[in-house]
């Protein structure tokens, strides 16, 4: 079972990390992905299918002062 955000997620295997972005209200544009201890390439979000055993962190950017 994946683990997204130090959660397990029974849900996402086989998906995309695009389509798992977009059905959990992502923004593309504001945020990193890491796969496995690497930095996921924007480029890669629709083509990288979500595999049992990986370990993904998403990271918002947030704005302020």
């Amino acid at each position: 079972m994946a683990k997204i955000n130090g959660k397990e997620n029974s849900t996402a295997k086989g998906k995309t990390i695009g389509s798992y972005l977009d059905e959990n209200g992502y923004k593309k544009t504001y945020i990193a992905i890491e796969v496995n201890g690497s930095i996921l390439s924007k480029t890669e979000y629709d083509s990288y299918i979500i595999n049992d055993e990986d370990i993904i962190e998403i990271v918002n950017f947030v704005g302020g002062g």
